[in-house]
């Protein structure tokens, strides 16, 4: 299946000038810009924000009731997710009044058994959200650097900050689409992203920049390396989302590890936007640069 890809992909680029190569990674990314942009036009903000980051009370405990039977017997909370792994139950609520909290605290508490109550206060939420964005923002800033320190000129060094930064928005995007909120994991997962995007097109620049050689024999060689150490991450990040998704099902007494899920996924979104950014984006934007650099010589 790897090789299939690699070849896919391998033709496309021979195949295509580069602006036709160019303008598929650079359509999908303004596509994932209007789908963030009407998440922020409607919510406040560019991607669902969890309980982390926009305050909001979990309440878990042992119950045999179904997950219906509690939605509609809260229904009048701000009820935003509901979890059930054999007999425990997760409910995450958004941010509520003094009044609503006491009554659902002390409702559920005189109802059921092994009550975990977690609650974070708005106020705490905003203060997370500031320091979750200075942590991108400070990982954009040294990933320049150090790209820029590695290359020397402006063309290397932008395809690998523009590569990390479409990667991180098409996840985004997707993690709208598939309703999988910002928390402590999902911006973890994000920060993954922007080191092995920055990881793929190192590997891409340093082949087609610094070896000699035919260059299309040097793409497919950087190709055939790069696609085969990002599928195999992919493998090992899907056995991870089935595992932390669905082994209750198999074995009922060992709970979904939510946390995992999301940041599987989220890895799954970047991992596969890079595949797109470095091997065709990329590869158009340094073969158009190389050309032109040898336009120049020849013309001299």
């Amino acid at each position: 299946m790897r090789f299939g890809l690699i070849e896919s992909l391998d033709s496309f680029v021979k195949n295509h000038n580069n602006r036709q190569v160019i303008m598929l990674p650079v359509a999908v990314f303004l596509v994932s810009l209007l789908i963030i942009g009407l998440m922020f036009f409607s919510s406040g903000s560019p991607v669902r924000l969890g309980m982390e980051f926009e305050g909001g009370s979990m309440i878990a405990m042992t119950t045999e009731d179904s997950t219906d039977y509690l939605e509609e017997q809260y229904s009048e909370f701000p009820i935003q997710d509901l979890r059930k792994t054999g007999d425990r139950v997760v409910m995450q609520f958004g941010p509520m009044g003094s009044e609503q909290q006491i009554a659902i605290e002390d409702e559920i508490s005189s109802k059921y058994s092994n009550v975990e109550i977690r609650q974070i206060g708005p106020v705490y939420g905003e203060s997370l959200q500031r320091q979750a964005l200075m942590a991108l923002l400070i990982s954009f800033i040294g990933m320049a650097a150090v790209v820029y320190l590695i290359f020397r000129t402006p063309v290397p060094s932008f395809v690998v900050i523009a590569s990390a930064v479409s990667d991180i928005t098409i996840a985004a995007a997707l993690m709208n689409l598939t309703g999988i909120e910002l928390s402590f994991g999902t911006v973890a997962a994000l920060l993954m992203i922007i080191g092995y995007s920055v990881d793929s097109d190192i590997l891409l620049n340093n082949r087609l920049l610094k070896r000699k050689g035919n260059l299309d024999e040097k793409i497919t060689r950087a190709m055939h390396t790069g696609v085969i150490m990002t599928t195999t991450t992919l493998s090992a990040v899907v056995m991870l989302y089935l595992i932390s998704t669905y082994t209750y099902l198999i074995i009922p007494w060992i709970s979904q590890v939510s946390i995992l899920s999301d940041i599987s996924v989220v890895l799954i979104f970047g991992l596969a936007a890079d595949l797109l950014n470095t091997w065709v984006f990329n590869t158009g934007v340094l073969r158009w640069h190389l050309g032109k650099g040898k336009g120049r010589r020849s013309k001299a």
